[in-house]
């Protein structure tokens, strides 16, 4: 194992990512050869039955058929905030005390890779004081449950894994037979990923000294929030204002365009931002999600969360322009002297909180169902699932001849 101490090993990862639709969570890269075809949710996701093993039930209505199962939703932040963490450091913090406590006697999550801050290295922290390493944000595909086996092998049996959707619906699929004593999972809602390469391309386009970013976070006031390491203070550029149009059709990988979970469903907790509406957002889904956010205690600031302004129109919007992309990013050039009216108005008549997240949802289920038609319409039948089709019913997606699984 490589790591520059005890407390935070990352070992060899050998093997390769499947062919086509493959996010590389990992599997494709141990023992077992036919773990994917029995995991993957680029394959066949079952939800159901998955959030049934998972958290006794599956998701109602509501907010539910939004988000997933939920027993709390919160606006909260931890107090005093992390020094170096994205928003206030309460995803690692949650991992820590985890260790800390001895609940768990490691964590499988993701560091930034030595030889580049912005490439995802999959990590075994041990050490609670070491998940501080894997603050912040990574681009780039992240084989992270390969890490299972060195972790079943080092004799580890309680352990958590801080992961993405895709991580953990394959995990969740296979955990019965996994042979760990318990796995928590600390989830964080996904967004479009992309290659760690092509997201230093994406810098360049952003400022004229792209080495010098320390720190990337798309906020919900519909801005982005640069800073750097060379003293320089922070940069906010609207969305409207990314040059995103500027990006090749094939920028983000089919496998993002069509992601079927934007929370994190099958996590025992989600750790995000889109509902927090300036603060995280966290999504508690079972007992042992309650019981993750309890050891942290007064150190989780918590407010009312926010839900203001309407998604029709921006959602609408979304639909219009990915099926006019044909295949491409969803975006049209907009001329330039509109650009600051609109980058004024988004943050100030643009829904916010639990509004936003909504409308996030919904166009990531409009994406699927597009996108999926377009270049893969053989898989629509299996990898779309029924809350997915629910939710892009809402604007006029329906599932055609062959389209539904009970079809």
């Amino acid at each position: 194992m490589d790591g520059s101490r005890v407390g935070l090993a990352a070992p060899r990862i050998g093997g390769a990512p499947r062919p086509g639709l493959c996010t590389d969570c990992g599997l494709s890269r141990i023992g077992d050869g036919k773990a994917c075809g029995r995991a993957c949710q680029f394959i066949q996701p079952d939800y159901d039955g998955l959030e049934r093993a998972v958290h006794g039930r599956v998701a109602g209505e509501g907010d539910e058929a939004f988000f997933g199962v939920t027993r709390a939703m919160l606006r909260a932040r931890l107090e005093p905030a992390a020094e170096g963490a994205q928003w206030s450091g309460l995803t690692t913090a949650l991992a820590a005390e985890l260790l800390r406590s001895g609940a768990v006697e490691a964590v499988l999550a993701t560091a930034p890779d030595p030889e580049d801050r912005w490439k995802p290295m999959p990590v075994i922290v041990t050490d609670p004081d070491d998940m501080a390493r894997c603050r912040g944000m990574r681009m780039g595909f992240s084989p992270l449950l390969a890490l299972l086996e060195p972790a079943r092998a080092a004799g580890y049996r309680r352990i958590a894994v801080v992961g993405i959707p895709c991580q953990v619906h394959a995990l969740r699929a296979l955990e019965a037979e996994l042979g760990f004593e318990a796995i928590t999972v600390i989830g964080t809602p996904c967004s479009d990923n992309t290659t760690t390469d092509r997201f230093h391309r994406f810098l360049e386009r952003l400022d004229p000294r792209p080495e010098t970013i320390s720190y990337l976070e798309f906020r919900a006031d519909y801005r982005v929030e640069l800073r750097f390491d060379d003293g320089r203070k922070p940069r906010f550029i609207p969305f409207l204002k990314l040059p995103l149009s500027d990006l090749p059709a094939d920028f983000f990988p089919m496998t993002c365009k069509t992601c079927v979970d934007y929370t994190n469903r099958l996590a025992d907790i989600t750790v995000g931002y889109m509902g927090g509406d300036g603060d995280q957002w966290l999504i508690v889904r079972n007992a042992r999600g309650a019981e993750v956010l309890g050891r942290l205690g007064d150190r989780v600031a918590v407010r009312a969360l926010t839900d203001k302004g309407r998604r029709d129109a921006a959602v609408k919007g979304f639909l219009a322009n990915t099926e006019r992309a044909a295949g491409g990013l969803p975006l049209r050039r907009m001329p330039d002297w509109v650009r600051p009216i609109v980058a004024w108005l988004q943050p100030r008549t643009g829904p916010r909180g639990l509004e936003f997240a909504r409308a996030r949802v919904e166009m990531k289920a409009i994406e699927t169902v597009l996108h999926l038609r377009r270049a893969h319409p053989a898989r629509i039948k299996n990898m779309v699932p029924g809350h997915v089709w629910r939710l892009a019913a809402r604007y006029g997606l329906r599932p055609g001849e062959g389209e539904n699984r009970g079809s």
